[in-house]
C-alpha cells in the first residue's frame, strides 16, 4: 500500500460503482479512510466491504441521494461521527439526458439531471465545506466534471448545461472558500466507461483521442488522487482535463 494520502479522511459520493468506486478504491491503497457513498446502498456495501477486505478499517458505506438536503446532511454528520474528521470530498453523481434535443426532452427529466448532476455538487460542499470550515483545518473538493459541458452536443440538452454549470459553480466556490483553507477543482473526463458514458463503444472511444485506447475509471482516480494531494496544493478554481486529447483533435 502507498501512502500519498496517509492519514487523509475523505467521502466520495457516486461511489457504489465505476469511477466513483475506482476513486474510493485508489484512495484506500493511498492510505486514506473513505465514507463510501451512493444512492444505491448495496452497492456502496459492497465496494466497502471489498476496500476493507484488502485494506483494512480504509472505509465506511452510506446510503445517500445526494440531490435531496435531507440525505446530504445525514451524510455530513455520518462522516465526521464515523471518520472523527473530513478533509477531502470528491463528488462523483451524474446522470444523463442523451439521447434528446429541446423539443423532446421532458420536464421532469431536466430537472432530474440537473438536481442529480449539478444540485448535488452545491448540496455537498455546502454542509462538508461549512463542517470543514467550523474545524479551521482547510480541505480539498473535487468536482467530477465532463468535457460534455465545454461544446454544444446535438444529442443531449440537460447533461452538457448541468455540467457546464458545474464549473462556474467551481470557480465561485474556490473564491469563496479559499481563504478557508479549502481549494475546489474539477477532473473532467471525455467518454469514459460510467453509466453516462456507456453508450459510446470502447472503440468509438478510441477513435476520439490522441491515445488510441478509452479513458478508464482508473484513469480519473490517478488524476483525482492528484489534484487532491499535496503536489497539488497550489492549484484551485479550475479543471483537470482528462480526455486523451479528444477536444483539441475533435472537438468531441
Amino acid at each position: 500500500m502507498s501512502s500519498l494520502l496517509e492519514g487523509r479522511r475523505a467521502v466520495v459520493t457516486g461511489a457504489g460503482r465505476n469511477v466513483g468506486a475506482a476513486i474510493a478504491e485508489r484512495f484506500a491503497r493511498e492510505g486514506a479512510r473513505t465514507v463510501v457513498a451512493d444512492i444505491d446502498g448495496e452497492a456502496a456495501a459492497r465496494v466497502a466491504k471489498a476496500l476493507n477486505d484488502a485494506y483494512p478499517d480504509s472505509a465506511v458505506p452510506l446510503a445517500a441521494d445526494v440531490s435531496r438536503t435531507a440525505d446530504v446532511t445525514r451524510l455530513a454528520d455520518t462522516a465526521w461521527a464515523e471518520l472523527g474528521h473530513i478533509d477531502t470530498l470528491v463528488n462523483c453523481v451524474a446522470i444523463t439526458d442523451r439521447p434528446t434535443t429541446v423539443l423532446d426532452l421532458a420536464d421532469d427529466l431536466w430537472r432530474k439531471v440537473l438536481d442529480t448532476s449539478l444540485t448535488s455538487a452545491f448540496l455537498t460542499t455546502k454542509y462538508v465545506a461549512a463542517k470543514m470550515v467550523a474545524e479551521g483545518q482547510g480541505g480539498v473538493i473535487v468536482h467530477i466534471g465532463s468535457t460534455s459541458g465545454q461544446f454544444a452536443r446535438k444529442n443531449a440538452l440537460a447533461y452538457p448545461t448541468a455540467k457546464a454549470g458545474l464549473y462556474a459553480l467551481v470557480r465561485s466556490l474556490a473564491v469563496q472558500l479559499g481563504p478557508h483553507g479549502i481549494r475546489v477543482n474539477t477532473v473532467s473526463p471525455n467518454k469514459v466507461g460510467s453509466p453516462v458514458g456507456t453508450d459510446v463503444e470502447p472503440a468509438n472511444r478510441e477513435r476520439r483521442n490522441l491515445v488510441g485506447r478509452a479513458c478508464t475509471p482508473e484513469d480519473i482516480a490517478g488524476a483525482v488522487t492528484f489534484m487532491v494531494g499535496g503536489e497539488a496544493g497550489f492549484i484551485t478554481g479550475t479543471d483537470l482535463l482528462v480526455d486523451g486529447g479528444a477536444l483539441i483533435s475533435t472537438g468531441d
